[in-house]
């Protein structure tokens, strides 16, 4: 029970950990993007993206373009509301620029009534205060509230905080504060890592920024766990690739938020260097700053531990690291404890020279370091092994780079090994690799068949090669026949994320001789594998012999004997004609239904299927039209017989 209990707690402390990490920083180099985009918008075209430029540029401590203010001052709907918040927003950003301030006042006092909407108090309210005009709060709190009763959808939410942070200093906003906790348990979590709301970065980045403004309107701390400030900034931050000018400006406007408050700020660890450590590079810069890339303060760091990831084996704990001139950067000597090469997780933490409750994730920063050296292989041995007594029939040992200077000859008797051992260059010591292969090449072909190598416990490395096995297993799927005898390269891939020097190394040329079975046809060795392939001739089936004219003539005629013994029957019986109504439909329809049975012949014969459907559809019509007022008649004459018929009765 107290064992269950204890991994429940390591549990939920490892998860809280790793939630108060930032993920990353707006970098300079971040917001120098995000400056292009921002610059990339003009000239602009809209007040919204003049608005979301200028204002991008401002936070970033840019310059705006000269001729924003010209633009504002046309382009400015002074009667419409949305218009004016973002001219009136962008224009308060410049500073210098002055619109015409009576007519758009009148518009956004109309605009602030008992039947208006959020939004739209939203921007009468933001406007106002960009022109610096007064407010009364007293009206404005009492359409906020009339207004939340009709809509109170996340945005709108949202919009209330910013609208309540800008009344006066007497006004009762403590219930918009409580709604901050409300509107974060809207969010969803992803991965423990970002808080994020359905409807994407909008109403993300502007709940951070609004739930910044109502705080520092009521000077009280938002009902915000650090969990949710450090998730909901992560998720801004993976955000901030984007070209978008207007998701541009958020981001950078709830990375502002989040790093200047004095209430969460979260603290982000960063390398200032390469994540590679090497003998040339034996120091790493850790870079300790808000996720604005700003300093928080004097404060010194020092690690916890550095644990490699492969085998979770410590190679330190406590280290202080040194300070530079630049007091947010901090350095390393990671290659005095002589670590092994792979990726170590080094965790920091840091100490501020004055205490501030406010920075968030400060003793638990997180870094990741990759530790590479040289290799070099020795102690290389190539054999040819008899196959039945085991005993080594030659032996050659060779040089890294030197290949053999005299190829070695096989035969499906014997086995050809080759063993190695490769040393960290600066230890000297056996060290594996994620990849040692080794390709046998035809050097007439370029076919070649990769093959991975053996390692001990002693960390030596091994290929045998049975030329028997392997002509029968590997070389003979290169032809589809006998395996192909000859010359082949043997060449050493070696490889690993940790080594600086991956090489591939021609060992030497081995003469094959592979087992040929008699049933099989040796192998055609094309000159190149380039070369253009023998043509196919498709010949197709012979059509079946017809029959003769005389056959087909006799058959023909024979079905033409009922319709002649038809003809000859009512020539003999006599033909009535006397109920064939002599009328334009009568003959219009017969006449149709015998040209369609004429235009089939004509399909038989000469016409193709698309001529035969236009054709056919001209005769279909006139034929329909006729045949249905040739029934009609039929019909009106039946009835008029029969009301006769019953009348003499």
């Amino acid at each position: 029970m107290a064992k269950g209990i204890g991994l429940l707690l390591l549990l939920a402390f490892a998860i809280t950990g790793h939630a108060l990490r930032p993920i990353s920083t707006l970098t300079l180099e971040d917001q120098a993007r995000l400056r292009a985009v921002f610059e990339q918008a003009q000239p602009f075209t809209d007040l919204a993206h003049a608005h979301y430029s200028i204002l991008g540029l401002t936070l970033l401590s840019a310059p705006a373009p000269k001729d924003a203010c010209t633009f504002l001052k046309a382009k400015v709907d002074v009667s419409n509301v949305q218009s004016l918040y973002h001219a009136t927003s962008a224009a308060k950003a410049l500073g210098n620029c002055q619109l015409n301030a009576a007519k758009a006042k009148q518009t956004l006092n109309t605009a602030l009534n008992e039947s208006a909407d959020v939004p739209t108090l939203f921007y009468a309210v933001s406007a106002l205060d960009s022109l610096k005009f007064p407010i009364n709060s007293a009206d404005v709190a009492k359409f906020l509230k009339a207004a939340l009763k009709k809509d109170d959808s996340l945005l709108s939410q949202i919009y209330g905080l910013y609208i309540a942070s800008k009344l006066s200093a007497e006004t009762d906003v403590t219930e918009y504060l409580n709604s901050v906790e409300d509107i974060a348990a809207q969010a969803d979590e992803i991965d423990d890592l970002y808080l994020q709301f359905e409807a994407g970065i909008l109403p993300s980045a502007m709940f951070i920024d609004g739930s910044v403004k109502i705080s520092e309107k009521t000077n009280k701390k938002p009902a915000l766990t650090e969990e949710q400030v450090v998730m909901a900034g992560n998720y801004i931050l993976s955000r901030k690739t984007t070209q978008n000018v207007r998701n541009a400006y958020l981001v950078v406007l709830a990375t502002k938020a989040l790093s200047n408050n004095k209430f969460f700020v979260p603290v982000g660890f960063s390398l200032a260097s390469s994540i590679t450590v090497s003998p040339a590079q034996p120091k790493i810069i850790v870079q300790v700053t808000d996720l604005m890339t700003g300093s928080i303060g004097q404060l010194s760091i020092s690690t916890k531990s550095a644990v490699r990831k492969s085998d979770r084996s410590k190679l330190f704990t406590e280290k202080k690291l040194a300070g530079t001139a630049d007091k947010t950067k901090f350095d390393l000597n990671f290659l005095e404890s002589k670590p092994a090469p792979g990726f170590y997780d080094v965790t920091l933490v840091g100490k501020l020279a004055k205490p501030d409750s406010k920075f968030i994730g400060l003793a638990d920063g997180s870094i990741t370091v990759k530790v590479v050296t040289e290799v070099i292989v020795e102690e290389v041995e190539l054999l040819v092994i008899d196959r039945d007594q085991s005993i080594a029939t030659k032996t050659v040992n060779v040089q890294h780079p030197r290949k053999v200077a005299s190829p070695i000859d096989a035969d499906y008797h014997q086995n050809v090994m080759l063993k190695f051992v490769l040393k960290d260059k600066a230890t000297n010591k056996p060290m594996p690799v994620h990849q040692a292969f080794i390709r046998m090449a035809n050097l007439k072909t370029k076919q070649e068949v990769i093959f991975t190598s053996d390692r001990t416990d002693t960390l030596q490395y091994s290929f045998k090669l049975d030329v028997a096995e392997s002509g029968r297993d590997h070389f003979n799927a290169l032809s589809g026949n006998n395996a192909l005898s000859g010359k082949y390269s043997m060449e050493l891939i070696i490889g690993d994320a940790s080594i600086q020097n991956p090489f591939l190394w021609h060992v030497a040329d081995v003469n094959l001789k592979f087992y040929e079975d008699p049933s099989k046809k040796a192998p055609e060795v094309a000159s190149s594998p380039y070369e253009p392939k023998p043509v196919i001739d498709h010949m197709f089936r012979v059509p079946e012999k017809r029959p003769s004219k005389t056959v087909s003539s006799l058959f023909t005629g024979l079905i033409a004997v009922p319709l002649l013994v038809l003809l000859a029957l009512w020539a003999k019986l006599g033909v009535n004609l006397s109920n064939f109504p002599m009328s334009l439909s009568a003959v219009g329809f017969h006449v149709g239904l015998g040209a369609i049975f004429g235009l089939f012949y004509c399909y038989w014969a000469y016409l193709n299927m698309f001529q035969t459907i236009r054709y056919l559809t001209i005769i279909s019509i006139v034929t329909f039209i006729c045949g249905n007022r040739l029934l009609g008649s039929i019909a009106a004459r039946k009835l008029a017989r029969s009301s006769r018929y019953k009348g003499l009765r």
